[in-house]
């Protein structure tokens, strides 16, 4: 009896540590409870290791208390934000070989004092780019970047199903009281950095390149699409994305003008250039809707880009090489219209 006691006496010394311990260095006094909609992308530190051309690259895939990709940084220190789907997070080659970080060298080698911040997240499109701003990025004390870079269509191009659009939030009980204590516990932030720093597994990625590619390789840059799909007539599922499309970028309009950020757009190909019809598609409405709005499109898809099989390890991930080739297709308008903004 005395020494179920002695038990019962610890039992509530250590839970009244643990609360004291969470009080004072966790973060349930803070405003930054960002719930689910990055839940699983903060504080990461993934060990990676692939290969280019035969030659192997060791790497870390970082992502920060923000959920950022790179580097811890102050909020409001930022003031160029870049959404992408994985064809902009591009985790499978290191930071300084993704289009971001070119693009950042070429400003800083322009002496152009701004520096461009990841917040790309595989499987991405517009849909997901409007809940970011409803959902993450307000929960951000002192974040008001100026620009947001929208690297947008690859994704919104295979939404063929109807209706999709406008997410619906998680409300179960069991959801909020987890998002509640891993986004506060001081406990759980030491857990994931023990994690990152020594139970992280290695990630080899040696096979990435998708086989038979470029086979009957053709390439479509925009004079062979538009004679190759001006007459063509849309199916349903044509419809269904460009319906999908249009309502994403009435809802990210919205939220453009409430929070008066100055988007740039930014349209995409994949590895045979505009091979896909609904890529297609989607880039020539992207066009027509910003040209409504008076927002800024850099015109990827009409570029003279020339493409080989060492640009695009599958149908729309670059390699090191492709990723050097899309940034320095994309800066010289960037360039010029943030000098000029």
């Amino acid at each position: 009896m005395k020494s179920a006691k002695v038990i019962f006496l610890n039992l509530i010394i250590l839970i009244f540590l643990i609360i004291l311990i969470e009080i004072f260095f966790g973060s349930w006094f803070k405003k930054n409870n960002f719930g689910y909609s990055i839940r699983d992308i903060r504080n990461i530190k993934i060990p990676m290791s692939v290969k280019f051309d035969e030659k192997k690259y060791d790497y870390f895939f970082k992502r920060n208390n923000y959920g950022f990709i790179g580097e811890d940084i102050k909020p409001e220190n930022i003031e160029i934000l870049f959404l992408g789907g994985s064809t902009g997070e591009e985790m499978f080659k290191p930071i300084e070989n993704s289009i971001v970080e070119k693009l950042n060298n070429k400003l800083s080698k322009d002496n152009i004092n701004l520096k461009i911040i990841n917040a790309s997240k595989g499987g991405k499109s517009t849909r997901g780019y409007v809940n970011d701003l409803r959902y993450w990025f307000p929960k951000i004390e002192n974040f008001n970047p100026k620009f947001l870079i929208f690297y947008t269509g690859i994704n919104d191009s295979s939404l063929e199903i109807p209706d999709h659009f406008d997410l619906v939030v998680k409300d179960k009980l069991t959801d909020k009281l987890e998002d509640y204590f891993k986004n506060n516990s001081i406990f759980y932030f030491l857990k994931k950095r023990i994690q990152n720093k020594y139970f992280n597994k290695i990630r080899k990625h040696y096979g990435l390149v998708k086989e038979d590619l470029y086979t009957n390789y053709d390439l479509i840059n925009y004079d062979k699409a538009i004679k190759k799909y001006s007459n063509l007539e849309k199916n349903e599922k044509n419809l269904n994305v460009l319906s999908n499309f249009s309502q994403n970028l009435e809802n990210l309009k919205d939220i453009i003008t409430k929070d008066k950020f100055i988007p740039i757009f930014i349209t995409q190909i994949g590895f045979d250039g505009l091979g896909n019809y609904n890529l297609y598609l989607v880039n020539e409405f992207l066009k027509k809707f910003c040209v409504e709005n008076n927002y800024m499109i850099i015109k990827l898809d009409e570029m003279n880009y020339i493409l080989d099989e060492k640009d695009f390890y599958d149908n729309v991930h670059t390699t090191i090489r492709g990723s050097e080739k899309i940034s320095n297709l994309i800066y010289p308008d960037l360039k010029k219209f943030l000098k000029n903004n």
